[in-house]
């Protein structure tokens, strides 16, 4: 059962990834420049990943324990934009990924 947790957690990682991919390509000058943006194509793939590996895993696992683990996704999300994006981290969202976090192991042990 492990295993499966483990791709939920790989899941949201690439939902992350691809959203990272996504606000790149759309830095582009126009909407022609950013259809030739290889960033808009590896996002795309990447949130295609992410959602074929859902539906694999809705197949096994509770879909009232998948859908909110995967707000495990803002967490990560959170962590690029602030590495790589050198966003801020205000104390607002330090809270709210906290909450997201207690929730979602809540839901996943009970």
């Amino acid at each position: 059962m492990a295993i499966y947790y483990l791709g939920l957690l790989i899941m949201t990682m690439i939902g992350a990834v691809a959203s990272l991919f996504l606000k790149k390509a759309s830095g582009s000058n126009g909407f022609v420049e950013m259809l030739k943006n290889v960033n808009l194509y590896i996002g795309g793939f990447l949130y295609i990943t992410s959602a074929v590996l859902n539906i694999w895993l809705l197949k096994i696992l509770d879909y009232s324990v998948i859908l909110p683990l995967t707000s495990l996704t803002y967490i990560w999300t959170m962590v690029l934009s602030y590495f790589i994006l050198k966003e801020k981290i205000t104390l607002k969202k330090m809270v709210g990924v906290c909450l997201i976090l207690i929730g979602a192991i809540i839901i996943s042990v009970l």
